[in-house]
């Protein structure tokens, strides 16, 4: 067989994403905390980047084009006027009030003058909340314990996760000190006894039986339900824990309230997680008989080309030098072009996007969930003529203020569930009124899944199958009947 090496012509078409493009689709799936992060780190990058302050006239705002002439950057450059200089003269010479900056910027930022006695403004303080760790380990050395007994209990802390429960075994503990695993089971034993009660348990058992144990010898049966019995407790099966313990059932329904009101994580009160607010990327006002939409503007950088570069390009001469820098500055401006369009172009995305949700969910603004309509991503993209895939980006970690409250702009898309008799409904609808069905119930007999599905078809003639009532309550974090029910 012969080889040979030929040369063809093929002509071909496909699709490239321009990097303007790119930048565009990476922008517009951010969430605003996102955004805001992306904003600052390009204009940490790029130094013709510059933020409008708020005092500035923001229609000193200009579109520039990407493509320019060397002149023409020059122009654009110096667009708005330019920012004061910083000089040698002056800076740092003139005579400095250090008494008004101490008052300033003195110790937390707080005066207090002893001599008339003046108290600290105390609203000007944080209060930093105490960890987990921190607490243990305060009351770790206020205890009387040895050295050695204080490096181990060390270790039982910093092996405690966010809820308090002790993640390492005792050999690990024992091998990383080089102790007997009994000595190490002696001061957790003493850790256990700390605050909050419950604390350093292996499991869910020993966090409460340590519970129990605080409260002293009169309440035995708690003790013998939680060392025996979790999983009748777990399911409510109260008869059989009576039963297997040979109790009477009010004694065992006494002890199950002692034992509901303990703590499962005691660790949890000190977590250090904080609640992020969430900031709507759109408002919906509602003005006489329409609803307005508006955006969100608050802590997004307005942006702008900085003019700073103007004398320096234009005072640069002939050589390569010359010329690289050039070359640096038009790059520059071309990169903070692309980001000033992409942004804008974000907002007006967005802005369609949730216009056409009001519009197509207006009966539920004026009337509640009852009224949402089955939505899907492709009705919205026929309406803004824009594509499926750049609805779901939009959607996406956005928010929406409404007279109804903050929602995720995702939670206005939903399949449909046909009714008897009328208009198909949202799925989310349904939800809402298997809802309201469980919150009426007789908490002594509550309603099983098939109850519900008869109890939609009467109230609201929606027919689902049963399964699907139980898929839907799994969903809004629902019991099953056999654990709503209440016995005391």
């Amino acid at each position: 067989m012969a080889f040979e090496l030929k040369q063809n012509l093929k002509l071909t078409q496909q699709l490239i994403m321009t990097p303007q493009l790119q930048q565009a689709i990476k922008l517009l799936q951010l969430s605003r905390l996102d955004l805001v992060d992306a904003v600052n780190q390009e204009m940490e990058e790029n130094p013709l980047l510059e933020e409008i302050a708020s005092d500035e006239d923001p229609e000193a705002e200009k579109k520039i084009e990407p493509e320019q002439s060397e002149e023409g950057a020059r122009e654009e450059i110096g667009l708005v006027e330019r920012t004061e200089e910083l000089t040698g003269e002056g800076d740092g010479r003139q005579e400095f009030d250090w008494d008004s900056y101490l008052e300033d910027y003195g110790p937390m930022g707080v005066t207090y003058d002893r001599k008339e006695g003046a108290a600290p403004a105390w609203d000007n303080l944080i209060p930093v909340k105490s960890s987990l760790t921190d607490h243990l380990v305060w009351q770790l050395r206020l205890s009387p314990l040895v050295n050695d007994e204080r490096r181990i209990g060390e270790q039982i802390i910093g092996n405690l996760d966010q809820n308090g429960y002790l993640m390492a075994t005792l050999e690990e503990i024992a091998a990383l000190e080089k102790v007997d695993p009994a000595v190490v089971e002696g001061v957790l034993k003493k850790v256990q006894e700390f605050d909050p009660p419950g604390i350093a348990a292996r499991d869910l058992g020993e966090c409460l039986l340590n519970q129990a144990r605080l409260l002293g010898k009169v309440r035995p049966l708690v003790e013998r339900i939680i060392s025996g019995h979790l999983k009748d407790l777990e399911v409510k099966n109260y008869v059989q824990i009576a039963r297997k313990l040979k109790a009477p059932l009010d004694d065992v329904l006494a002890a199950v309230v002692i034992i509901t009101n303990m703590d499962p994580r005691p660790g949890s009160v000190y977590n250090e997680e904080r609640i992020q607010a969430i900031v709507p990327d759109v408002y919906v006002v509602k003005s006489g008989d329409d609803y307005k939409v508006i955006l969100n503007e608050e802590g997004l950088p307005r942006l702008r080309i900085s003019n700073f570069y103007r004398e320096i390009m234009g005072g640069m001469g002939r050589g390569a030098k010359a010329e690289n820098g050039k070359k640096y500055i038009k790059e520059r401006v071309q990169s903070a072009t692309w980001l000033i369009k992409s942004i804008q172009q974000r907002q007006r995305t967005i802005y369609r996007v949730a216009e056409s949700i009001v519009r197509h969910q207006r009966e539920f603004f004026d009337m509640g969930i009852g009224f949402l309509k089955p939505l899907i991503l492709r009705d919205i993209a026929d309406d803004v003529e824009m594509h499926e895939s750049t609805i779901s980006r939009v959607v996406t970690n956005k928010y929406m203020h409404t007279p109804r409250g903050i929602f995720e702009m995702k939670y206005f898309f939903g399949s449909s569930i046909r009714r008897t008799g009328g208009d198909d409904v949202a799925a989310k609808s349904v939800q809402d009124e298997i809802r309201k069905i469980i919150r009426g119930e007789n908490r002594e007999k509550p309603l099983g899944d098939r109850e519900i599905v008869k109890s939609l078809q009467a109230r609201a003639g929606i027919t689902i199958a049963r399964r699907t009532v139980a898929k839907y309550r799994e969903m809004m974090g629902v019991l099953p009947s056999s654990r709503r029910k209440r016995y005391f």
